[in-house]
């Protein structure tokens, strides 16, 4: 069976100054005054891309990204502007801030490793006593993370170092930190109304021509954020079972167990076409449960020219 994804693309818009290529979005600079982001099939996982893509995933990221969007501009303004394709973002150029909010309200991932070796401040902020995995903060906590210069593993830093680093000013870092506790409280009320918890994720800003600072990137989706099921979250809690979650964490799981962690020497374990159907299935189960509504595949037949003849249309306009 012969899948019909996105996992590269090479147009030359009107206006078209630059292009980006990220891991898995591809970024067009229209007049220093647009951008179109289009969201590939391309999967990350350990830093490294997959060699195939994952069908209906782009469309399934770009979608969940802008319906939130959509969901919570009431409460913090956004760079979106239209989405004339199902793959495809149309925003404002921004200049982005060069620090990732991080917000956590469950002691997961990268925060409970870091408690399991002891350390009990992160980025600054202090943890209490007594915690152990997937329990939830007393309050969500903010661990906000820096691009490294060198390399691309993100940092941990704290408030005081960003300040003190000068990294983003005291009256903007506020704003960051009101938008990103607003946004969480309303993905968690969104995730709640679904049978979810939202465990926590990560927001980026940044600041229009006219300094305005807006959500940019992505939000709430599976690649940004962690979700569990909240149907028998606190008997797992309590018997001490791994919690069930929402996030891609199937696919390192599954790369993992095929020796595979990015690490130097390693190479990337073959996934079958069989392999690749469940992998997106499981993401068309992430947007099912996430958004609360059925997935509509689009026209795969040509994506290039579909997203072409789209993006045209629109700049057109």
């Amino acid at each position: 069976m012969s899948h019909n994804t996105i996992i590269d693309t090479n147009f030359n818009f009107p206006g078209q100054v630059s292009v980006y290529k990220g891991k898995v979005r591809e970024v067009y600079n229209i007049n220093n005054n647009l951008l179109v982001m289009i969201a590939t099939d391309r999967l990350s996982a350990f830093d490294v891309v997959m060699p195939k893509g994952i069908p209906y995933k782009g469309q399934i990221l770009n979608q969940i990204a802008t319906k939130f969007m959509a969901q919570t501009q009431d409460l913090v303004p956004n760079w979106l502007i239209a989405t004339p394709d199902p793959n495809v973002a149309v925003g404002h150029l921004c200049e982005p801030f060069k620090v990732e909010m991080v917000i956590r309200g469950y002691m997961s991932g990268h925060a409970a490793r870091e408690y399991k070796a002891g350390k009990r401040m992160l980025c600054g902020v202090e943890l209490p006593e007594g915690m152990k995995e997937n329990d939830k903060f007393p309050q969500p906590i903010i661990t906000p993370a820096t691009k490294a210069e060198m390399g691309n593993h993100d940092e941990d830093i704290s408030r005081e170092n960003i300040l003190k680093r000068d990294i983003v000013s005291e009256a903007d870092y506020l704003v960051l930190e009101d938008y990103t506790r607003k946004l969480f409280q309303r993905g968690t009320e969104i995730a709640a109304s679904r049978g979810l918890i939202l465990v926590d994720t990560k927001y980026e800003f940044g600041k229009t021509k006219d300094g305005k600072i807006v959500l940019i990137d992505e939000i709430h989706t599976p690649d940004s954020s962690r979700y569990f099921y909240a149907d028998g979250y606190q008997e797992r809690q309590d018997k001490g079972e791994a919690q069930k979650q929402l996030s891609k964490e199937f696919v390192r799981q599954w790369l993992i167990s095929n020796n595979f962690q990015g690490l130097k020497g390693q190479t990337v374990p073959f996934m079958t076409d069989d392999y690749i159907e469940t992998i997106s299935e499981r993401y068309i189960e992430l947007y099912e449960n996430i958004m609360g509504e059925t997935f509509e595949k689009a026209d795969v037949t040509n994506i290039q020219k579909r997203i072409e003849t789209n993006v045209l249309e629109y700049l057109k306009s």
